[in-house]
Protein backbone atom coordinates (compact mmCIF):
# COMPACT_ATOMS: atom_id res chain seq x y z
CA UNK A 1 0.00 0.00 0.00
CA UNK A 2 1.08 3.46 -0.50
CA UNK A 3 0.80 4.53 2.70
CA UNK A 4 3.40 1.55 3.88
CA UNK A 5 5.65 2.61 0.70
CA UNK A 6 6.15 6.07 1.99
CA UNK A 7 7.57 4.75 4.84
CA UNK A 8 10.46 3.01 3.40
CA UNK A 9 13.92 4.65 4.14
CA UNK A 10 16.44 3.05 1.27
CA UNK A 11 19.00 4.59 3.91
CA UNK A 12 17.42 2.68 7.29
CA UNK A 13 18.80 -0.84 5.95
CA UNK A 14 16.63 -2.37 9.06
CA UNK A 15 13.45 -0.47 8.32
CA UNK A 16 13.44 1.00 11.50
CA UNK A 17 10.58 3.37 11.16
CA UNK A 18 8.74 0.51 9.37
CA UNK A 19 9.13 -1.98 12.08
CA UNK A 20 8.19 0.12 14.63
CA UNK A 21 4.84 0.99 12.81
CA UNK A 22 4.04 -2.64 11.90
CA UNK A 23 4.42 -3.30 15.96
CA UNK A 24 2.98 -0.57 16.53
CA UNK A 25 -0.47 -1.44 14.48
CA UNK A 26 -3.00 -2.55 16.72
CA UNK A 27 -4.81 -4.48 14.28
CA UNK A 28 -4.29 -8.40 13.81
CA UNK A 29 -1.94 -9.22 10.95
CA UNK A 30 -2.21 -12.62 9.08
CA UNK A 31 0.70 -13.95 6.72
CA UNK A 32 0.04 -16.71 4.32
CA UNK A 33 3.62 -17.74 3.17
CA UNK A 34 3.66 -19.47 0.15
CA UNK A 35 6.75 -20.33 -1.52
CA UNK A 36 10.27 -19.55 -0.62
CA UNK A 37 10.44 -16.78 2.37
CA UNK A 38 13.80 -15.18 2.19
CA UNK A 39 15.10 -12.33 3.94
CA UNK A 40 12.43 -9.69 4.77
CA UNK A 41 10.52 -11.71 2.97
CA UNK A 42 9.98 -14.01 6.66
CA UNK A 43 11.77 -11.56 9.19
CA UNK A 44 8.30 -8.81 8.59
CA UNK A 45 5.86 -11.73 9.39
CA UNK A 46 7.82 -13.32 11.93
CA UNK A 47 7.86 -9.69 13.39
CA UNK A 48 4.74 -8.27 12.15
CA UNK A 49 2.01 -10.67 11.91
CA UNK A 50 -0.17 -11.89 14.48
CA UNK A 51 -0.92 -14.99 12.90
CA UNK A 52 1.22 -17.15 10.41
CA UNK A 53 0.20 -19.73 8.17
CA UNK A 54 2.45 -21.25 5.56
CA UNK A 55 2.27 -23.68 2.71
CA UNK A 56 3.51 -27.12 3.36
CA UNK A 57 5.69 -27.08 0.52
CA UNK A 58 7.02 -23.63 1.63
CA UNK A 59 10.57 -23.15 2.57
CA UNK A 60 12.16 -20.16 5.06
CA UNK A 61 15.73 -18.80 4.33
CA UNK A 62 17.89 -16.82 6.66
CA UNK A 63 20.55 -16.66 4.77
CA UNK A 64 21.72 -13.48 5.64
CA UNK A 65 24.60 -14.96 6.60
CA UNK A 66 25.40 -16.43 3.67
CA UNK A 67 25.56 -12.55 2.26
CA UNK A 68 28.19 -11.83 4.90
CA UNK A 69 25.35 -9.80 6.98
CA UNK A 70 22.91 -9.97 9.74
CA UNK A 71 19.08 -9.96 10.06
CA UNK A 72 16.85 -7.06 10.28
CA UNK A 73 13.67 -5.97 11.16
CA UNK A 74 13.91 -6.87 15.24
CA UNK A 75 14.25 -10.23 14.01
CA UNK A 76 17.47 -10.83 15.80
CA UNK A 77 15.46 -10.20 19.18
CA UNK A 78 12.13 -11.69 17.79
CA UNK A 79 13.68 -14.98 16.50
CA UNK A 80 15.24 -16.15 20.05
CA UNK A 81 12.18 -14.94 21.97
CA UNK A 82 10.04 -17.50 20.11
CA UNK A 83 12.37 -20.33 19.86
CA UNK A 84 15.03 -19.99 22.20
CA UNK A 85 18.75 -18.72 21.98
CA UNK A 86 20.26 -21.84 21.12
CA UNK A 87 17.81 -22.84 18.14
CA UNK A 88 17.61 -19.48 16.76
CA UNK A 89 21.93 -18.88 16.61
CA UNK A 90 22.30 -22.16 14.96
CA UNK A 91 19.18 -21.01 12.27
CA UNK A 92 21.27 -17.46 12.08
CA UNK A 93 24.76 -18.81 12.14
CA UNK A 94 24.03 -21.32 9.42
CA UNK A 95 21.34 -20.28 7.05
CA UNK A 96 20.06 -23.37 6.24
CA UNK A 97 16.50 -23.41 4.90
CA UNK A 98 13.79 -24.54 7.39
CA UNK A 99 10.87 -26.20 5.76
CA UNK A 100 6.92 -25.61 6.54
CA UNK A 101 7.25 -29.05 8.65
CA UNK A 102 10.15 -27.71 10.80
CA UNK A 103 8.48 -24.32 11.17
CA UNK A 104 5.37 -25.39 12.64
CA UNK A 105 7.72 -27.68 15.08
CA UNK A 106 10.10 -24.77 16.37
CA UNK A 107 6.55 -22.29 16.86
CA UNK A 108 7.32 -20.27 14.21
CA UNK A 109 3.68 -20.59 12.54
CA UNK A 110 0.24 -21.14 13.18
CA UNK A 111 -0.73 -23.94 10.89
CA UNK A 112 0.64 -25.32 7.51
CA UNK A 113 -1.46 -26.49 5.13
CA UNK A 114 -1.69 -28.02 1.65
CA UNK A 115 -0.80 -24.75 -1.09
CA UNK A 116 -4.46 -24.60 -2.26
CA UNK A 117 -6.24 -24.21 0.99
CA UNK A 118 -3.43 -21.53 2.02
CA UNK A 119 -5.35 -18.67 1.28
CA UNK A 120 -9.05 -19.76 1.43
CA UNK A 121 -7.55 -20.71 5.30
CA UNK A 122 -5.77 -17.15 5.86
CA UNK A 123 -8.94 -15.69 4.58
CA UNK A 124 -11.34 -17.80 6.45
CA UNK A 125 -9.43 -16.89 9.77
CA UNK A 126 -9.38 -12.84 9.07
CA UNK A 127 -13.32 -12.95 8.95
CA UNK A 128 -13.12 -14.64 12.28
CA UNK A 129 -11.70 -11.34 13.76
CA UNK A 130 -13.89 -9.05 12.84
CA UNK A 131 -17.62 -8.18 13.43
CA UNK A 132 -19.57 -9.87 13.60
CA UNK A 133 -17.45 -12.71 14.25
CA UNK A 134 -14.43 -11.16 16.02
CA UNK A 135 -14.75 -8.29 18.48
CA UNK A 136 -12.18 -6.09 17.12
CA UNK A 137 -11.97 -3.82 20.20
CA UNK A 138 -11.11 -6.84 22.62
CA UNK A 139 -8.40 -8.07 19.83
CA UNK A 140 -7.21 -4.57 19.12
CA UNK A 141 -6.77 -4.28 22.83
CA UNK A 142 -4.94 -7.85 23.27
CA UNK A 143 -2.41 -6.95 20.91
CA UNK A 144 -1.62 -3.62 22.03
CA UNK A 145 -1.39 -4.96 25.85
CA UNK A 146 0.61 -7.95 24.59
CA UNK A 147 3.19 -5.35 22.47
CA UNK A 148 3.91 -2.96 24.73
CA UNK A 149 6.40 -4.31 26.91
CA UNK A 150 8.45 -5.03 23.95
CA UNK A 151 7.75 -1.45 22.10
CA UNK A 152 11.56 -0.32 23.11
CA UNK A 153 13.16 -3.87 22.92
CA UNK A 154 11.87 -4.17 19.38
CA UNK A 155 12.68 -0.69 18.83
CA UNK A 156 16.28 -0.63 20.03
CA UNK A 157 17.05 -3.95 18.72
CA UNK A 158 16.38 -2.67 15.03
CA UNK A 159 18.18 0.42 15.67
CA UNK A 160 21.81 -2.30 16.18
CA UNK A 161 20.88 -4.38 12.95
CA UNK A 162 20.47 -0.80 11.46
CA UNK A 163 23.70 0.17 12.39
CA UNK A 164 25.48 -3.52 12.44
CA UNK A 165 24.32 -3.85 8.48
CA UNK A 166 25.89 -0.08 7.47
CA UNK A 167 29.12 -1.27 9.48
CA UNK A 168 29.03 -4.64 7.50
CA UNK A 169 28.35 -3.32 4.40
CA UNK A 170 31.67 -2.15 4.21
CA UNK A 171 33.77 -5.30 4.38
CA UNK A 172 35.56 -7.29 2.01
CA UNK A 173 33.53 -10.37 3.27
CA UNK A 174 30.24 -8.55 2.13
CA UNK A 175 32.13 -7.79 -1.31
CA UNK A 176 32.86 -11.39 -1.28
CA UNK A 177 29.03 -12.33 -0.56
CA UNK A 178 27.81 -9.65 -3.28
CA UNK A 179 30.43 -10.97 -6.03
CA UNK A 180 29.01 -14.91 -5.43
CA UNK A 181 25.81 -14.06 -6.61
CA UNK A 182 27.56 -12.62 -9.69
CA UNK A 183 29.53 -15.08 -10.62
CA UNK A 184 27.77 -18.13 -8.75
CA UNK A 185 30.58 -19.75 -7.19
CA UNK A 186 30.33 -19.68 -3.35
CA UNK A 187 32.18 -16.58 -1.73
CA UNK A 188 35.47 -17.01 0.15
CA UNK A 189 34.98 -15.59 3.68
CA UNK A 190 38.29 -14.31 5.39
CA UNK A 191 36.74 -12.38 8.44
CA UNK A 192 37.35 -8.66 6.82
Amino acid sequence: PPEIMKEIDLMDIAQVRLCEKIWNFNKPIIAAINGLAVGIGITMPLVGADLIYMAEDAWLGFYFVKRAVIPEFSSTFILPFLIGFQKAKEIFYFGDKVSAQQAEQLGLVNKILPPDDLMPFSREQALRLIPPKGPTKSINQMKKIMHSYFKDIVSRTVELENKGLHDLFKTSDFRAATKSLITKKEPLFKGK
